[in-house]
């Protein structure tokens, strides 16, 4: 019995990690990335609404990323981001994220989370007006001015445009020393007669990119709002973007309310707009299926128009983020400008209320100790200490089912072809010698939480992604990326061309001696066929495992180990199993 209960245990861990999430109403990623292509220009978001229509649909339909005339760019270069603007349209889309590189090799290229219009994959943020009325307003090919040569954490830039009709449009741009931007927009209205105008803000992308989370990591559009989390799939966007003439979702937000924030998420990046909070808003999900691939888009455009009067000036606030999403980063920009939920950008799933402590624990640990490999054992000792009572009543549950195995045998051998009577004679046996066969199925069923808990931190917080442990080990979010089928490098061929399942690196394969060293602890089952397949189960999970974080399996053979050690006190201390006979006769 304590085998088969074994054998339930890995069987859940295992179902946990490959079924849980997609049994929950999980949005579908299954998009397939498209190769960005030239695409149609779109009218430009400064048109005046027709009477009788939604005055915040021209600047906030879908645009295409065009590509631009001739180059105007103003350089970016903060503490933890470098690029530029493109003063034509006063585009943002153009940052590298310093410090975050695509891979751990040596001179791999710097994350990019902005990209032109004529690059593979255009990404962008980018702020204007509607008029309501005849006004011009700034479009994509407007080129602003600049009044300094650089954009840096200690120097703000205003970047100005005249319309020729008394109006002067100004943004104001600073960014601080992570991956917020601040953009003040401003109107001097030097006409006679006032003028009414929709500040509008937008994250816009042209391509579909590849979803790397599956179903376990949100990828695509996201928004908080009215204190509401709303995620939406790329192809879900494209689907009820057709059905609602281009918008897919929509929600107001009013004056005053906690603070609303929308953008794109990555798996590890995000773009991401934070109105200011003294304007009733409307956040929006959109699509434009212009020629090539498409564009995405987040926006927001104030519900009402603001109006700059004949000789006055009007303003409106608004935050970008484009960056990394470091979990306590986002914590603190979620307390300094209100942002409702922003640490929501990380998905930390259905189970965040014990995940994102777990997560807490982890980065704590890493801090003192410098390495989160190391972070992970020591989270596995102190999960171990923790449920030590649980595992004392387990193995003292195991031991005496132990015990029991003759008699059990006994009856079963009576009652062959009676499964009723064996059953009835069963628990008449346990009820005399005080056994419960689920018992030692509680506690581990306890720590299979902790252990999907750690699964999603491990795959979804950027501070684990490339965080090395020891030897060929540089990056706990990915599999080891040794092979024994190619004699771990030796031979000059990729055995994973052929099937993902011929990779079985070196940690794998310590995962599975723990798993043979836990089966010696304990008899084989009975029943031939189970012991047959108990045998092979450390076979399936390294095969299993081999394909997931290294983090994860090493955090397994610090577990299989632990186990093994506590059952081994256990025993000695209770002295259960060394003579099974005594024991049987004085119960």
């Amino acid at each position: 019995m304590d085998t088969k209960r074994l054998l339930i245990a890995f069987a859940l861990s295992f179902a946990i990690i490959l079924g849980f999430e997609k049994l929950m109403p999980q949005q579908n990623h299954q998009a397939l990335r498209h190769e960005a292509a030239s695409s149609t220009q779109a009218t430009p978001p400064g048109q005046a609404p027709k009477p009788g229509t939604d005055p915040a649909a021209p600047g906030t339909q879908p645009v295409a990323i065009a590509p631009p005339g001739p180059e105007h760019r103003l350089p970016i270069d903060a503490d933890s981001v470098h690029g530029s603007i493109n003063l034509v349209g006063a585009r943002f889309d153009d940052l590298l994220l310093r410090g975050y590189h695509e891979t751990v090799k040596p001179g791999s290229p710097e994350v990019r989370v902005l990209e032109p219009a004529d690059k593979p994959q255009p990404n962008l943020i980018q702020l204007g007006w509607s008029a309501v009325g005849d006004a011009r307003v700034p479009g994509n090919d407007t080129l602003w001015t600049a009044d300094k040569d650089r954009l840096t954490p200690e120097s703000p830039v205003t970047l100005s445009w005249d319309n020729g009709a008394g109006l002067v449009f100004h943004l104001l741009v600073s960014v601080d020393k992570n991956f917020m931007f601040t953009v003040k927009q401003s109107v001097e209205n030097h006409g006679a007669q006032p003028v009414s105008l929709f500040p509008w803000s937008r994250v816009s992308r042209s391509y579909t990119p590849v979803v790397t989370g599956g179903y376990l990591v949100h990828e695509g559009p996201i928004a908080v709002t009215g204190g509401r989390l709303e995620e939406m799939s790329y192809s879900t966007l494209r689907e009820r973007s057709a059905d609602h003439g281009g918008t897919a979702w929509s929600s107001p937000q009013t004056a005053g309310d906690q603070g609303a924030w929308a953008g794109i998420t990555d798996k590890y990046w995000l773009t991401a707009l934070l109105p200011d909070r003294k304007d009733a808003v409307t956040a929006a999900y959109r699509y434009l299926p212009n020629e090539g691939a498409g564009t995405y888009q987040a926006d927001f455009v104030t519900q009402q128009p603001i109006s700059v009067p004949a000789g006055g000036e009007a303003a409106v606030e608004t935050r970008l983020f484009a960056g990394a999403k470091v979990v306590h980063l986002l914590n603190a920009y979620e307390r300094e400008f209100h942002a409702q939920d922003f640490w929501k950008a990380v998905d930390f799933g259905w189970f965040a209320f014990l995940t994102k402590p777990i997560f807490y624990v982890l980065d704590w640990l890493n801090t003192a100790l410098g390495n989160f490999g190391v972070a992970l054992l020591v989270f596995t000792l102190i999960v171990k200490t923790l449920f030590f009572p649980l595992a004392v009543k387990q193995f003292r549950s195991m031991a005496k089912m132990k015990l029991l195995a003759p008699k059990m045998q006994a009856v079963r051998e009576r009652h062959k072809g009676d499964p009723m009577a064996m059953n009835q004679e069963m628990m008449a046996l346990y009820r005399q010698e005080g056994a419960n066969p689920a018992a030692g199925c509680l506690p581990m069923l306890v720590q299979v939480p902790v252990f999907w808990c750690l699964y999603k931190d491990l795959l979804v917080t950027i501070e684990m992604r490339q965080a090395p442990f020891f030897g060929w080990i540089k990056d706990l979010s990915e599999p080891d990326p040794t092979n024994v089928f190619n004699l771990f490098g030796l031979l000059p061929f990729d055995p994973t061309r052929l099937t993902p399942f011929l990779h079985l690196g070196v940690w794998p394969l310590i995962l599975g001696g723990t798993m043979l060293l836990m089966q010696r602890m304990n008899p084989p089952p009975a029943d031939p066929a189970q012991a047959r397949l108990f045998q092979i189960m450390p076979l399936i999970f390294t095969f299993v495992l081999a394909r997931q974080p290294a983090g994860l399996v090493i955090y397994y053979c610090g577990n299989n180990l632990l186990t093994v050690a506590q059952q081994w006190v256990i025993q000695r201390r209770t002295r259960l199993g060394k003579t099974p006979q005594a024991s049987v006769v004085s119960s």
